[in-house]
């Protein structure tokens, strides 16, 4: 069903949907709200209207409010708050006006980077914006020649101001100044003057405009700023006297009381704001977040920007403070019509100090005035309340004048000498107004806006008419508001203002009877004029926007603004000069110049015919009411409107409490009525609003169409299809370009479009869902099938199974009952056996107990008989015995008879004896016993021994494994040998030793069981030191692999900030160079405007013409006495040249000066910060100390020189100023002037000191060089500035002379001569600090170099320091490994074996460092004696002093001269003569296009290079100077003159490369020469080091680059966005959405229109020429980036300003277009140029056009996607994205901030758009030739013949 619109209190509009078709006839719609709700709608029953349509979401939020298709007021509405809500954009088209709602909120859309991208385009095809209206503004200006005006408009605290000052903002960077005066600056200064003492602030807005203005910004013929013009309106006066509660006064008042305390502001004798009466009444004097003191520094700055002096200021400060004591002025009632001032009054005292006039007096008329009648003249007193009105009255008219006399001196500054050739005016003037009580500042206000809304209705009626009639349409009148009556009402004869005026004329004429007045003439009369019912003093006026009550109280008083003359003459005889001024106008008959108590007239206007007339008429012209003013003013602002082309800014607030992006839709509703735009769309509508060109149209209905309809004419094709789509013929018209539709068509083609859409994509659906369930029942069947088969087979398997189990069973059957019978049998057989066994062991026992009884009682017999005869035997051998002992002892006695007779004689020797052999025999005896017991003892022993040692053995290996069995082996030990020792205790010890045994067994018992327990412990403490062990192996790979990716990345970090830092200096360095051919150039056209100047120069001073222009004289080189003779010719020059001194050019320069000095300190404090840097690495560098002292010393010599030549600098820079202010301008530069002397003895002193101190410094680096290369070797890093080769050159120097001679050519070479420096820059300061940065970017450069190779080399031995840990570690693991496999009592030896083995690999690794470090000391003594060598040599050299006149004499190789005239030598030689004719023929009349185009690549470059070969042959210096010279200003001046030709700069830029490389590979250095045959090395130059020229060579190399990459980006610009944007490559993606009245460039491809096509064609072309000239390939890569760069930040920038073309259909364009550009790179082997990289932002803006952006999970994905996109970039990007077709959706508030909140952190640039004019460093990698230099031949097309080969 339909969706509509109705009414309501509270959102004024809301949107409803039908429930039911509404029939005609119905009274009431059924409706469905949208927030839930059911309504019953009951349409009015005298009008019957329908609600209003609402529009397709498909045209919500459009730029153009026109283009929507039903327009009105909620459309309008709903329109404005998608914008302002939804998408954060605060302006919107109306047709031809601008709507700009105010968002409370800094916006990044007003910096210099979108100004440059809406200049030059269509106002249609970027988005709203206030710069597109200036644009718009500034282009018809140029285009039509006819003055343009901006009408500002709106309510106060809307932004009118704001919204001015940009448009001036935009056309002050634009189009620049006429002059060097930077009139812009004085425009855009005007801003804070006029804020201050114009502005205050009020409930509705902290910075309210209160007076109107307009500018009139001028233009010369070539539009560019000359000056401006103010004219001021309606200044609010009576804020001066009185503040509403919130408010304040004017801001310059609290300015002044914030600066109270500045020294020069004492004798002002001001306070605090709270002190004044003027400025306490608000209760508000401060502004939240506002500095007055500091408003009051920019006012000042300002005020002296303007050209108003101090001493004026200081005036202007003395009034405003007697303003304010003036307030505090008290009266006394004496009685109810008389009044006094104490006596001594101090305001007073001050506010008459202050003014200059008398007290007296001044308290005098303060409380008297004086009436005049036809006889006499009377003095009469007023009372309190009369004499507090007149002081404020007085107070208000002393504030207009000053505001007056501002202004007056503001235009003054502003005001040009230059022919103004046309305009552009800004009026800012306040909105409607209507209040609960409104007075005559409304009325006036309100006034002036009927006649601006009459004027607005005209134009944007005679459009339309002009619209129709170009188009021949059938013009029908269109009946739109007219409010001619209203303003008749109030300016026409008895109007209003005609009423009042004469009303104040009658003696006693009063509000009421003037009311009465109006009641008589209109009420009843005139429709738009009431009366209020209950109110005899107020009246009403329709006005255009609504009814306005307005108060007849205090319009008399104001229009009269009464001011009594006698204060006003006593102010004029003030002493203080400046008060009488701004009463001047009062007695000159001028036109309106007062500003009354609510509005002032322009001071610039005069009349048209002059007032010469009697003293009377001058009274009564000065004597004008306010109304009478204001209408002349306003008048004449109509006329100056209506001839000029009006462009118009209406501002809305969009709530009263200044809430950021907060819509109140009240408040927006009465201020769109106000400021007439909906009475603009009503105007539109009432027509056909919608308007299509053929094509568009076409383009987005072809799907209505069918393929029979569509005809070779799109007109015809598109008169077909709308005769069948809308029969109604009325609701179109056909034109000649467009299709006109009537309000609601385009929604209705929207529709059948959009039905039709979704009618193909329900086929769609259709189609594709019956695939899938086809799909789908295929895939179902396939598995009932599956499922089938293998149930089946699951039967089969299972019957299988049971025939099986049957048979089986079967078998089992069998089985267990032949089991159970033989079972049976078993049982039956065993119990028989069983009873057989028993039965036959019974019987078998019985037999066995018979034989055993028998056998028995066989053997008692046995042994009875045998004792019986045993002891038979024994009793006989006893008797037997006993007789023989019996017989034995008698015969014993007789012979015991015999020796006792012979023992007689020996008794007494028997009696010495007999003691000893007792003894003898009992020692004997002992003996025996004891050596029977001794050997027991051994045995004992030795068994108690082997059991002692083996349980010794035991408890060892037990106490080993506690590491204590050393002790206690001893102690055995010592045991065992006390044992032996002492054989003797050996049974006591024995004991001891079995109680020992016994405690060492329990012992030894326990320490087994606590040696098992700790065993256990030890396995589990084991098992967790390998877990551990694990654990640790895996955290220490882990921590190593994180090593190396943290040293890696860290690497890799410091090496691109390395390349970054690198980058920065070298794009520094290069717009330097940049900077200084822009001077070069300035420099050059000065000097050409000074010679076109001069006409008649005096005789004897006319200079003769040289052989070269100035600008080839630039680089020209010459000697020092050359230098010195030349001076006194140079300074007879005409006097007449030298044109007064340019101060604003002098002071652009300081100020350049001043930069160039700040980026040479920011560059020291780098090359501080690298030097610590250095000598941090230097600590780490143990090898190469003696490299990094000597580079150091370089270092810091080098600083000490910048930093003495600069002080030097700086003293001659004073005492030249000095002498220039002495001095006038012509005077200065004659011979003979001060100033022209101390520059002479400058120039000798600066020559003659620099010559003896560069002598010192250079052999100090050639000492140093000499030191480095000895220990370091030639490392060529072919950087644009060849630093690392720049130290070696110096060594090449002969001698002394030679050495003055270079610095000499060098000093030239970077400066042009003394007059030179004269004329460019007074003191030469700019040329010598450009020199000096350029050589510390050298040293800058060249410490990067030697920097990056040490953190090479530092992370080269972190690296190997790494691999060493790794190899350490895994050694370590595979030893503990090892050990815990071991046995406890191996572990210490192991561990013990592992240390003396690393101690001694240690003492090895040390050894062989300490050999190497031998040989580094021998090695260093032996380069110390030759470097001692060289020194002396060096001194001797110096010592001999050869001039260069003998070293051109001698010749250099006379062995090889036979044989150089024999063969030829790579060498060509011409004439000095004809110096000029080879830089004519080869470089100033070289085309690319015409006889360059057959020659070999670098043809010109091998040319040169081979005339530099013979003169460096010939040793000719003067020769080779000339030369290259010559040369190099030849190239310059092709550049200059054919600079925007692509072939031409690109075939410069080889040759000169080319060239710089010629002098690389030939200049006999190693790292140039390493490629090199042995030929070409025979070719190497020999007498001149031109590394100073290769670097002249490389800046000119870099300014061709950056002006090539200048010349691509003007061919490019045009093509990128209508090729990679707005046309349509893939047809038929993306349909074109109606547009309003700012139609934008179409996308469809026309002829004219630029497309992908022609952005390929154009870099396939580049891309040949590059080629076709030889340029080198790495060169190419730096073009390509820069060109995709170009690309890419183009048409990102164009993305982020449109909205249009934020869509998915056209992500998937840009993505196709990306591709065919990526495509075009790889068909050109470019992809590894980098030019890919450049493209990523685009593409990753149209993944993000694309992607899905609902769900977190796909912010996450966006956050994760967009890393080369900005935060605000993303954000905008999300914001503009717009749908095409209704089945997109818009992104969700909640959605983006859902962004904001996850990129919060990331840390950005906050710049919107990308810098497209950023220029990559461009770099010149050494690329030698292999082209031998004997073997080119010279086309005869060069017209070279004067040159011979040699």
């Amino acid at each position: 069903f339909a969706r509509v619109w109705i009414p309501d209190p509270e959102e004024v509009w809301k949107s409803a949907e039908l429930l039911k078709d509404y029939k005609p006839g119905d009274k009431v719609l059924l409706l469905h709200l949208e927030e839930g709700k059911d309504l019953e709608y009951h349409l009015d029953p005298k009008t019957k209207e329908l609600p209003h349509l609402r529009n397709p979401d498909i045209l919500v939020g459009e730029n153009d409010l026109t283009a929507l298709s039903y327009l009105h007021e909620p459309a309008v509405l709903h329109n404005l708050r998608v914008r302002f809500i939804d998408s954060k954009l605060i302006y919107t088209y109306c047709g031809i006006v601008l709507v700009a709602i105010n968002p409370y909120e800094q916006l990044p859309i007003y910096g210099e980077d979108i100004i440059n991208a809406y200049s030059g385009q269509n106002m249609g095809d970027m988005d709203p914006h206030i710069f597109a209206v200036a644009e718009e503004a500034y282009k018809q200006m140029a285009r039509d020649e006819r003055n343009q005006s901006i009408i500002v408009s709106g309510e106060s605290g809307a932004g009118k101001t704001v919204s001015a000052k940009y448009a001036m903002r935009y056309f002050a960077t634009v189009s620049g100044s006429a002059s060097e005066a930077n009139v812009e600056e004085k425009v855009l200064a005007s801003n804070p003057i006029m804020e201050s003492i114009g502005n205050a602030k009020t409930t509705r807005n902290d910075n309210s405009s209160r007076f109107g203005k307009y500018i009139e910004i001028g233009f010369d013929k070539r539009y560019r700023i000359i000056g401006a013009n103010m004219r001021t309106y309606l200044l609010e006066k009576s804020r001066v006297v009185f503040q509403a509660e919130e408010e304040r006064n004017y801001h310059i008042f609290y300015q002044l009381c914030a600066s109270a305390k500045l020294p020069e502001f004492k004798m002002l004798r001001l306070g605090n704001a709270d002190n004044f009466n003027y400025t306490k009444q608000g209760g508000s004097p401060v502004i939240e977040g506002v500095d007055d003191a500091k408003e009051m520094a920019h006012t000042r700055q300002a005020c002296t920007l303007l050209g108003i002096s101090e001493s004026h200021q200081m005036g202007i400060f003395r009034i405003l403070a007697g303003i304010l004591h003036l307030g505090n002025v008290g009266f006394t009632s004496r009685d109810a019509d008389s009044c006094t001032i104490p006596p001594k009054h101090e305001p007073l005292c001050i506010f008459c100090d202050l003014m200059g006039v008398d007290y007296e007096e001044m308290c005098h008329w303060l409380c008297h005035r004086k009436l005049a009648t036809a006889t006499e003249t009377y003095i009469k007193p007023i009372s309190k309340l009369q004499a507090t009105n007149a002081r404020d009255a007085l107070a208000k008219h002393i504030y207009a004048k000053l505001f007056n006399w501002i202004v007056d001196n503001v235009n003054q500054a502003l005001h040009s000498a230059v022919k103004q050739h046309s305009f552009i005016g800004v009026l800012d003037i306040y909105g409607f107004e209507t209040f609960e009580i409104n007075s005559f500042e409304q009325f006036c206000i309100n006034y002036a806006n009927e006649k601006l809304q009459q004027q607005f209705n005209m134009h944007v009626f005679k459009l339309e008419q002009e619209e129709y009639m170009k188009e021949q349409i059938p013009w029908t009148l269109i009946d739109f508001y007219d409010n001619q009556p209203c303003i008749n009402l109030i300016e026409s004869k008895l109007g209003i203002l005609d009423l009042l005026d004469e009303e104040c004329k009658m003696p006693k004429g009063t509000d009421d009877t003037w009311a009465q007045k109006l009641y008589n003439t209109h009420l009843n009369k005139c429709a738009l004029f009431e009366k209020p019912r209950l109110s005899n003093k107020a009246f009403i006026i329709q006005h255009f926007a609504d009814k306005v009550e307005y108060q007849c109280e205090g319009f008399l008083e104001k229009n009269k603004d009464t001011v009594f003359e006698e204060q006003i003459k006593v102010l004029k005889s003030s002493k203080f000069k400046m008060l009488p001024e701004l009463f001047q106008d009062d007695e000159k008959a001028i036109s309106p110049t007062s500003a009354t108590s609510s509005g002032r007239t322009p001071l610039t206007r005069t009349p048209a015919k002059p007032t010469k007339g009697r003293p009377g008429q001058m009274a009564k012209e000065h004597k004008k009411t306010v109304g009478h003013q204001f209408r002349n003013s306003l008048h004449l602002l109509m006329e100056t409107l209506n001839a000029t082309t009006p462009h118009y800014v209406r501002c809305i607030k969009p709530n009263d409490f200044k809430f950021p992006f907060t819509f109140d839709e009240k408040r927006a509703v009465q201020q769109l009525r106000a400021c007439g735009v909906l009475e603009t769309i009503r105007i539109s509508a009432a027509g056909f609003p919608s308007r299509w060109t053929y094509q568009e149209f076409f383009s987005r209905y072809r799907v209505l169409m069918k393929q029979k309809d569509v005809l070779s004419d799109r007109k015809q094709t598109c008169k077909n299809v709308l005769e069948k789509l809308i029969l109604d013929k009325d609701k179109y018209q056909f034109g000649k370009t467009k299709i006109f539709f009537r309000a609601g068509q385009v929604a209705y083609l929207e529709k059948l479009r959009a039905d039709k859409l979704r009618a193909a994509c329900i086929r769609i659906q259709k189609t594709i869902r019956g695939w899938l369930l086809r799909k789908k029942y295929l895939r179902m069947r396939k598995a009932a099938i599956t499922v089938q088969r293998y149930v089946r087979g699951y039967q089969a398997r299972c019957y299988a199974k049971f025939l099986r189990r049957t048979k089986a069973a079967t078998i089992v059957q069998k089985y267990w009952r032949m089991y159970v019978v033989r079972r049976r049998y078993k049982i039956r057989r065993a119990a028989t056996i069983v009873l057989q066994s028993y039965l036959r062991g019974f019987l078998a026992r019985n037999r066995y107990r018979k034989i055993l009884r028998e056998h028995k009682a066989v053997i008692i017999q046995k042994r009875v008989r045998g004792w019986l005869a045993r002891t038979h035997y024994k009793r006989s051998m006893h008797a037997i015995i006993y007789l023989q002992c019996c017989f034995r002892r008698m015969m014993a006695k007789r012979e015991l008879k015999k020796l006792k007779i012979e023992a007689r004689s020996v008794e007494r020797y028997k009696k010495l004896h007999i003691g000893m052999e007792n003894k003898i025999m009992q020692l004997q005896r002992k003996v025996d016993e004891q050596n029977k017991d001794y050997k027991c003892l051994v045995e004992k022993l030795t068994n108690l021994e082997g059991i002692y040692n083996s349980e010794t053995e035991k408890l060892r290996s037990d106490l080993e494994r506690l590491q204590l069995s050393e002790e206690e082996a001893k102690v055995a030990t010592g045991r065992v040998l006390s044992l032996q020792e002492e054989i003797a205790k050996l049974r006591k010890d024995l004991e001891q030793t079995r109680s020992e045994k016994k405690c060492i067994e329990e012992h030894a018992d326990r320490y087994k069981q606590e040696t098992e327990q700790l065993v256990s412990n030890l396995k589990e403490e084991n098992t967790l030191l390998k877990q551990e062990k694990e654990a640790l192996n895996h955290r220490i790979v882990q921590q190593a692999k994180e090593m190396t990716e943290t040293m890696e990345k860290k690497l890799v970090e410091e090496t691109k900030q390395l390349e970054l830092d690198l980058n920065d200096e070298r794009l520094r360095y290069q717009n330097l160079l940049n900077e200084f051919s822009r001077l070069e150039e300035r420099y050059d056209d000065l000097k050409e405007e000074m010679t076109l100047m001069v006409h008649v120069p005096k005789p004897g001073h006319k200079r003769t013409d040289s052989t070269h222009s100035s600008n080839e004289s630039e680089y020209i080189f010459s000697s020092e006495i050359a230098e010195m003779e030349d001076i006194p010719s140079r300074t007879e020059e005409p006097s007449e040249k030298k044109v007064p001194l340019d101060m604003s050019l002098f002071l652009k320069l300081q100020k350049r000066v001043t930069e160039l000095e700040q980026e040479k300190q920011v560059m020291q404090d780098e090359l501080d910060r690298k030097e610590e840097q250095v000598l941090r690495s230097k600590a780490k560098e143990e090898e190469r100390p003696q490299i990094r002292g000597a580079e150091l010393e370089y270092e810091s010599l080098k600083r000490q020189e910048l930093e003495s030549e600069n002080k030097k600098l700086k003293n001659e820079l004073n005492e030249l100023r000095k002498a220039l202010s002495e001095k006038s301008a012509p005077e200065v530069t004659a011979p003979g002037a001060p100033a022209y002397r101390v520059l002479m003895e400058q120039l000798t002193s600066v020559s003659e000191e620099l010559d003896v101190r560069k002598e010192e410094v250079l052999i100090l680096r050639s000492q140093l060089v000499s030191q480095k290369e000895a220990i370091q070797p030639k490392d060529d890093k072919n950087t644009m500035t060849d630093s690392t080769i720049l130290l070696e050159d110096v060594q090449k120097m002969k001698d002394k002379g030679e050495i003055a001679q270079a610095y000499i050519g060098l000093k030239e070479t970077n400066r042009s001569s003394a007059l030179d420096y004269h004329e460019l820059n007074e003191d030469g300061e700019l040329w010598l600090v450009y020199e000096g940065l350029k050589q510390a970017n050298r040293l800058l450069e060249s410490q990067l170099q030697s920097q990056k190779r040490s953190h090479e080399n530092e992370a080269e031995a972190l690296r190997g320091e790494i691999q060493s840990l790794k190899e350490e570690n895994n050694r370590q693991q595979q030893l503990l490994a090892q050990n815990l496999q071991l046995p406890p009592e191996a572990r210490i030896e192991a561990s013990l074996q592992h240390e003396i083995t690393r101690l001694t690999n240690e003492n090895l690794d040390l050894m062989e460092q300490l050999e190497k470090q031998d040989k580094t000391v021998r090695k260093l003594k032996k380069q110390l004696k030759v470097f001692a060598k060289k020194i002396g040599e060096l001194e001797v050299g110096q010592m001999e002093n050869i001039s260069p006149g003998q070293i051109i004499d001698e010749p250099i190789r006379p062995v090889n001269i036979p044989r150089k005239e024999k063969d030829f030598q790579g060498m060509l030689e011409y004439k000095k003569e004809d110096e000029q004719k080879l830089v004519k023929n080869l470089i100033l009349g070289n085309k690319p296009r015409g006889v360059a185009v057959n020659l070999i690549p670098g043809l010109p470059a091998y040319i040169l290079f081979m005339c530099v070969r013979h003169a460096d042959y010939l040793n000719d210096d003067q020769k080779v100077r000339s030369l290259l010279t010559s040369t190099i200003n030849s190239i310059k001046k092709v550049l200059k003159k054919r600079g925007d030709d692509f072939e031409t700069v690109s075939f410069w830029l080889s040759n000169t490369c080319r060239f710089l490389h010629c002098l690389k590979q030939y200049s006999g250095e190693e790292g140039f020469m390493k490629h090199n045959t042995s030929r070409q090395n025979e070719h190497c130059l020999t007498n001149f080091d031109l590394a100073e020229y290769r670097q002249v060579l490389s800046d000119l190399a870099i300014q061709i680059y950056q002006q090539l990459v200048r010349v691509l980006e003007n061919i490019l610009q045009p093509m990128i966005v209508s090729g990679m944007l707005e046309h349509e490559t893939i047809q038929g993606v993306s349909g074109v959405k109606p547009t309003g009245l700012r139609k934008r460039t179409s996308s469809i491809a026309d002829e004219g229109t630029y497309t992908l096509d022609s952005i390929l064609r154009q870099l396939n072309s580049f891309h040949s020429v590059m080629c076709q000239h030889g340029m080198d390939p790495e060169l190419i890569k730096q073009v390509v980036k820069q060109m995709f760069y170009i690309i890419g930040a183009i048409t990102l920038n164009n993305l982020l300003l449109r909205k249009d073309m934020c869509s998915w259909s056209k992500g998937m364009q840009i993505r196709y277009n990306v591709s065919q550009l990526e495509e075009w790179l790889r068909d050109k082997n470019l992809m590894n140029s980098g030019a890919k990289e450049t493209l990523e932002p685009l593409i990753q803006a149209a993944q993000l056009l694309q992607v899905k952006k609902k769900t977190d999970d796909d912010a996450e994905a966006i956050c994760s996607m967009c890393n080369a996109l900005t935060t605000a970039q993303i954000v905008k990007v999300l914001n503009l994205y717009t749908p095409v077709n209704e089945f997109e959706e818009r992104v969700s508030v909640s959605f983006i901030r859902t962004i904001q909140m996850r990129l919060r952190d990331r840390k950005d640039s906050p710049q919107l758009l990308m810098d497209a004019k950023h220029i990559f460093p461009v770099t010149f990698p050494f690329n030698p030739s292999s082209l031998a230099l004997e073997t080119i031949q010279i086309p005869a097309s060069l017209g070279l013949g004067f040159i011979s080969r040699v």
